[in-house]
């Protein structure tokens, strides 16, 4: 989006002080120690607990709240961190809903679960409110990893290699680490610089190092990587974003949403950020959820996320629906973008309304639109990069690419699934076959 076009719906300062401070605020507040208690009481620590299976960290979730029960939520804590170095943020922003949570006997006979992802952010806040980290660096190995990407996937694997005892040199092209947390999370999810917080909270263990700017391909090459290192993690996540097809694209007050949730989320003065009056969100997944939600929270008068399929089709969870739908964004399902008209910036979005067969019915919708935010998936950025499947890095079950001495794991690879969680599985279980490797024999 350029500047020498006045755009006179897209405008800063929307709200007042105190509206910006209450519209971003924590969207789940904290336990107290009490309501803890009562909802860890609320588990049958079952012994093959489901729960533990639709984690994709595997954490032993009986385990860590009947820890919390029993007043020691810090060693809580070191039961979740065992398994998911990420767990404060996981969390705060993990679909508990259509995993952990869903999978609750309590879920499957009451229609109410026991609130998994709330008592794992008591634990794990508790622990990380003192500045303490529960583990400890094995002795030096001597070999060294560089990790491509400091986003959850290479956190995870850098903190698990440095743990057992290698040095890991992280490289990002982002000047700050934190990857997806730190960039494209809605801010109402991790207010107070939690994201910067976990990752200082992370580095405690030692011998991680943090190279910023250094972008793959860009900065630094495969090969010079392979050469200098014992082993390499790639770590990247998708950097680039689908265009969406349609005439008139280009103009002015076009952008993507993960630009958008960005800059949001590195703002100083949520007062100083410039939303449009009528604004349209085009996508169905988190992404899109959450650049129409705060968009919403800036002030934007009216909000609407169209979508090519059914609601039920929607990778955003219904939970995340229905937020958008209580925040007074308007969901429209079964229509796709045609054109995009204005004079030099966009004033009105057309589409045509589409089957579930996605052939067009000819019907059309016009939307009045001064902003418009492309949410339709990202891609992997060509350049330098092991060998491919469907446009995804190619890996085994162990995180192997087809170059020795390279590993990956998360959203770049062809396993990933756009979820935090997720990535953080793939990135320790790559630490852990990393470590294999350097040490055999």
């Amino acid at each position: 989006m350029t500047s020498d076009v006045f755009q006179p719906g897209i405008q800063s300062g929307r709200l007042s002080p105190e509206d910006y401070e209450a519209q971003f605020s924590d969207l789940h507040p904290p336990m107290a120690h009490h309501e803890a208690l009562v909802a860890a009481d609320r588990c049958y620590f079952c012994h093959d607990a489901p729960c533990i299976t639709a984690c994709p960290t595997d954490i032993d979730i009986p385990l860590f709240i009947r820890q919390i029960a029993t007043g020691t939520p810090d060693a809580a804590a070191k039961t979740i961190l065992s398994q998911n170095i990420l767990g404060g943020m996981c969390a705060r922003v993990c679909p508990t809903e259509q995993l952990c949570e869903q999978a609750c006997v309590r879920e499957k006979a009451e229609g109410k679960p026991v609130l998994i992802g709330q008592l794992q952010r008591f634990a794990t806040d508790h622990l990380q409110a003192r500045g303490v980290h529960p583990f400890e660096r094995a002795a030096p190995t001597g070999k060294t990893v560089a990790v491509i990407g400091a986003g959850p996937a290479g956190l995870s694997c850098a903190h698990r290699l440095a743990m057992l005892g290698h040095d890991v040199v992280i490289h990002d092209a982002r000047p700050k680490p934190g990857g997806l947390n730190e960039y494209g999370i809605a801010a109402y999810k991790t207010p107070g610089g939690f994201a910067q917080a976990e990752v200082d909270w992370l580095m405690q263990i030692g011998g991680i190092a943090f190279r910023h700017e250094r972008a793959l391909g860009r900065d630094v090459t495969l090969e010079a990587l392979r050469a200098e290192y014992d082993a390499v993690f790639l770590g990247l996540g998708l950097g680039g974003v689908n265009a969406l097809g349609a005439e008139g694209e280009d103009r002015d007050g076009v952008m993507d949403a993960v630009d958008f949730i960005s800059d949001l989320r590195q703002a100083g003065d949520l007062a100083a950020l410039p939303v449009g009056r009528d604004v349209v969100v085009i996508g169905g997944g988190m992404t899109a959820i959450d650049a129409a939600v705060q968009a919403k929270l800036l002030g934007a008068l009216n909000v609407t996320l169209v979508y090519r399929r059914g609601r039920e089709r929607m990778n955003a969870s219904p939970f995340e629906q229905d937020l958008a739908a209580s925040k007074g964004v308007r969901i429209v399902t079964h229509a796709v973008p045609v054109a995009l008209h204005g004079n030099g910036a966009v004033r009105e979005i057309e589409f045509e309304y589409v089957d579930d067969a996605m052939k067009g019915t000819g019907q059309r919708l016009k939307l009045s639109a001064d902003q418009v935010f492309r949410a339709i998936g990202q891609r992997l950025v060509d350049g330098d990069l092991p060998e491919l499947s469907v446009n995804k890095i190619k890996t085994d079950e162990k995180g192997r690419t087809s170059l020795p001495g390279v590993w990956a794991g998360g959203d770049c690879t062809a396993g990933g699934d756009d979820l935090t969680v997720t990535a953080v599985a793939q990135g320790r279980d790559a630490a852990m076959d990393i470590h294999a490797s350097l040490t055999a024999g």
